[in-house]
């Protein structure tokens, strides 16, 4: 087991930076397994002289680690280049190989737009059919309401393992069960849940699975599917048979090398039980904000059923992103989307059935690898000082 750095160098003297979710610093342990493919062993995996030897075997150990991640066996992970491609050879693919005329694909409401975004492409080009199932007020879908919409025409379900802004858990299981039953895939989102909670694809019963490498300390543009032996897909790139043929392109193996080794360190992180210090730290960052502002602070998506980092609040009277505007000290993000100077509410949110003054005073807060106890202390105080100063006075909302 290799030791965790005390100090994150992009962190040092900068705000306290909760916003992990968003994305994470890479790890130097991470950048100091990828220089070598920089520079020295910088050949073409595919070749057969003493060049492409390096990056062969370096390429074979990182889709070994990204599988042992979530249990799976090497030749079932798919490296791509981000969580959104992966979705779409998921998505794409399996509507394209299942032969289907009007092929009918089941997700939900609070997915990631890279899910949800690809479904209206597959209706609009592919004449799928769509279902978009609602979630109830912690942003969890009813098993029985994805038993009732599934129909003989069913080639796919898509519920994401945890949602990028509230935390909040899907019965993966159980859902992917009612799936089978009726003849369907079962695709899993798992981008933010990689890393922070323990994944294992048998025991989930899923059929595709989603990792994306900058959720957990490598680089954007490191990202992988999980596509269990046996499951037909149509390619995403089409020439070359790398990737097992559902990605053309010669291997990017210093990406490759960069997610293997982050996934190798997010399941020492999982044996240490580092999850549970960040939960430590997340329930006493809310403590100390509800403490400081007394009847306010308002917790969405569900208390227990969410990843350990993860703490999204309202904070009554004080819009999210002036909260976070007077709190420089602090780098945060909402769940709002700006339009020409216009604040609207977090999809998710409205999803749940959060009314639009609750959802826009919505902060989410992330943590992570490198968050201390001094900074969540710090990270509270400038918060709560951040929302006296912003509340709207009596009577005006």
């Amino acid at each position: 087991m290799t030791q965790c750095p005390p100090h994150h160098p992009g962190l040092v003297g900068g705000p306290v930076y909760l916003d992990y979710n968003a994305t994470t610093p890479v790890d130097p342990r991470v950048a100091d397994a990828m220089a070598p493919h920089l520079t020295a062993h910088f050949g073409n995996p595919s070749s057969t002289h003493t060049y492409g030897a390096e990056p062969r075997r370096a390429l074979a150990t990182a889709r070994a680690q990204v599988a042992g991640l979530i249990g799976a066996r090497p030749g079932e992970i798919v490296f791509t280049a981000s969580g959104s491609e992966a979705d779409l050879l998921a998505l794409r693919g399996a509507v394209l190989a299942s032969g289907r005329a009007h092929p009918h694909v089941i997700t939900q409401a609070t997915e990631h737009p890279a899910v949800l975004a690809t479904c209206q492409a597959l209706e609009r080009f592919h004449h799928a059919r769509i279902t978009v199932l609602p979630v109830d007020h912690e942003g969890l879908l009813d098993p029985a309401a994805l038993a009732a919409a599934l129909d003989e025409d069913t080639v796919l379900v898509s519920v994401m393992a945890a949602n990028n802004e509230t935390g909040a858990l899907q019965p993966v299981k159980e859902l992917a069960g009612i799936a089978h039953r009726a003849g369907a895939l079962f695709h899993c989102d798992a981008a933010q849940a990689a890393g922070k909670i323990r994944l294992h694809v048998r025991e989930l019963g899923v059929d595709l699975l989603t990792l994306v490498g900058h959720k957990m300390y490598a680089p954007k543009g490191a990202a992988a599917l999980y596509v269990r032996d046996g499951v037909p897909l149509e390619p995403v790139v089409y020439g070359g048979g790398q990737e097992n043929g559902l990605r053309a392109g010669t291997e990017n193996v210093t990406l490759a090398v960069a997610l293997g080794t982050a996934a190798r360190l997010a399941a020492e992180d999982l044996a240490s039980d580092i999850p549970s210090r960040i939960t430590c730290l997340r329930d006493d960052l809310h403590r100390r904000l509800a403490d400081a502002l007394p009847g306010r602070v308002r917790l969405n998506g569900p208390q227990e059923r969410r990843l350990p980092n993860t703490l999204n609040i309202s904070i009554r009277g004080a819009a999210g992103h002036r909260v976070l505007d007077q709190a420089p000290q602090v780098a945060a993000s909402t769940g709002s989307a700006c339009h020409s100077g216009t604040h609207t509410p977090s999809p998710v949110l409205s999803a749940m059935g959060l009314e639009p003054a609750r959802a826009l005073e919505a902060i989410r807060l992330s943590l992570g690898r490198w968050c201390t106890p001094d900074e969540i202390t710090a990270a509270a105080r400038a918060l709560a000082t951040a929302a006296v100063a912003v509340t709207a006075p009596a009577g005006s909302r």
